[in-house]
């Protein structure tokens, strides 16, 4: 590439973030900042960092605020650097807020399917200039992993260990070792100052192929349009038609219990069934953190399957929501969603 530097790409979040006297608060000048940080790494280390320029957001934000249209602001914004012929960047390092990260890195793996080079979303439980923080360490192995020829997929790197973006969830508030991917392997790891990428794990071999990065206008969606419902023991069906049979809602995360299961209750499942032959797109995952659904193994989910129900598999929860946002939002017929919902698109499943 006639421009082998990465672009880093600042929004916000706990790593940019200076004190004031409501608390932390988003902070600016992050250049400037971040290379202050990156020069208290050893002097080797400092002399082997890939080389990288900073676009910084105007209006960088607590990730906890960030919306959809801020995740096509972000797609939009790599896909336009991605290929021009004054920056083919080689990879790009995205800065965000811990607390909706994952959210953020499973909707750019969405709109920016086919990717032959990295976008590694990072970011830390401190801010860059607090006492033992994380920001220079994470920002580092970002820098070293987005760098990789062989890594082409939107990853999360944290903590030295690096995942696929649309498989890990924030495990721990405070944690410096914060994120996990319960249900697939990690994509690589830091070893000895280095990134290593495991074989076989990655998209460069599972799914080979031209960029169709997908950047629908997001903004057409209500802010409700699809929304997450998390069952508990005595829900009722008039709650559920509630969130479900609102003409805004247009598709919903259902989060049931064990292997795929739900109350034999018929009118609940009449709900279900009504919302799906209005054209709505409804999609269950367990509420265990490991291991997918199964519907229909045992009789108490088999109306999930009846009601027209789609399985989510072993899916995070963040990667069925934005899955849902972005197939919403495309021209397509309520079957072929359907049936790209239950495809693999970007190994989410």
């Amino acid at each position: 590439m006639p421009n082998a530097s990465l672009l880093v790409i600042y929004t916000g979040g706990t790593l940019g973030m200076v004190p004031s006297d409501a608390g932390l608060v988003p902070g600016h000048d992050i250049e400037a900042r971040l290379r202050a940080a990156l020069k208290t790494l050893p002097p080797a280390s400092q002399a082997s960092l890939p080389e990288f320029d900073v676009l910084e957001y105007p209006d960088p934000i607590d990730s906890s605020a960030a919306t959809p249209a801020d995740w096509q602001r972000l797609a939009r914004n790599i896909a336009e650097r991605y290929s021009n012929a004054d920056d083919d960047y080689a990879g790009f390092v995205v800065l965000h807020g811990t607390d909706t990260l994952t959210w953020t890195a499973s909707s750019l793996a969405f709109q920016l399917q086919g990717l032959d080079r990295a976008v590694v979303v990072t970011g830390s439980q401190l801010p860059l200039e607090a006492d033992g923080s994380d920001a220079a360490g994470n920002v580092e192995s970002a820098l070293r992993f987005a760098a990789l020829p062989g890594l082409q997929e939107v990853a999360v790197c944290f903590a030295g260990k690096l995942m696929r973006g649309v498989r890990t969830r924030k495990w721990h508030t405070h944690g410096f070792d914060g994120f996990a991917s319960p249900n697939y392997p990690l994509l690589g790891e830091m070893v000895d100052g280095a990134p290593v990428l495991y074989p076989t794990r990655g998209l460069d071999v599972q799914q080979r192929g031209l960029p169709r990065f997908e950047l629908p206008e997001y903004s057409a969606l209500d802010g409700s349009a699809v929304v997450r419902i998390a069952l508990w023991p005595g829900i009722s069906a008039h709650l559920l038609a509630a969130w479900l049979l609102d003409d805004s809602v247009q598709g919903a995360l259902l989060e049931v219990w064990g292997s795929g299961n739900i109350p034999e209750n018929p009118e609940i499942l009449g709900v279900l069934a009504q919302t799906t032959g209005e054209g709505k797109l409804l999609a269950a995952i367990s509420q265990c953190p490991h291991g997918p659904v199964s519907i229909g193994t045992y009789a108490a989910g088999r109306g999930l399957l009846d009601a027209g129900v789609l399985s989510g598999d072993a899916m995070t929860p963040e990667a069925v929501m934005t899955k849902l946002v972005h197939l919403l939002a495309q021209p397509l017929s309520g079957a072929k969603k359907r049936q790209r919902f239950m495809t693999a698109l970007v190994g989410e499943r």
